[in-house]
């Protein structure tokens, strides 16, 4: 198990990243669903360029859950199966929302692993992390702009930042 510090870095074993990166992977398995049954269900022009987004994020996240598959071969572990559960609504702004929630969780979770696969060594792996953590952060932003709120600063806890120009907004 990790051991907390005092600046927030924990010690970890490459045992413990494994297990850690096994639930990201669930949570990547849960995001395809979502976002695949999301896309299709969104219906109304004010959701065309959100569904096409959303599909394109599916592909994404699939290509997500296969860098964190090999991550987790490497460290010597069998990949998990089983997705998160996910949530479903009639609506469409409850949908975008769990959506958004569900980015929030593995933004701030990549990040804790960024730093955990750096405390090991691990630089090829942090740098992966890295990678698929950009486009987390884009889902984030996307998602938030949909919205049409303002989005998480996740790194000083309930702050938001500025929503800035995006390219996707609810038709209100």
């Amino acid at each position: 198990m990790a051991e907390s510090q005092p600046d927030g870095v924990s010690t970890i074993t490459r045992d413990r990243l494994a297990e850690l990166l096994n639930e990201d992977l669930s949570r990547e398995y849960q995001a395809i669903i979502s976002y695949v049954v999301y896309s299709q269900v969104l219906s109304g022009a004010q959701y065309t360029d959100i569904a096409a987004q959303l599909e394109l994020h599916a592909k994404q996240e699939l290509d997500h859950a296969l860098i964190i598959s090999r991550q987790i071969d490497y460290l010597g572990k069998m990949p998990a199966v089983t997705p998160k559960p996910v949530r479903t609504s009639k609506s469409a702004t409850e949908m975008l929302r769990f959506d958004l929630e569900n980015e929030n969780e593995t933004v701030r979770n990549y990040r804790d692993r960024v730093r955990q696969c750096e405390a090991l060594g691990e630089y090829a792996m942090a740098e992966q992390i890295r990678q698929i953590l950009v486009q987390e952060q884009d889902h984030q932003i996307d998602l938030a702009a949909a919205l049409g709120e303002e989005v998480p600063d996740l790194s000083v806890g309930s702050k938001k930042r500025p929503l800035g120009k995006r390219r996707l907004k609810l038709a209100s």
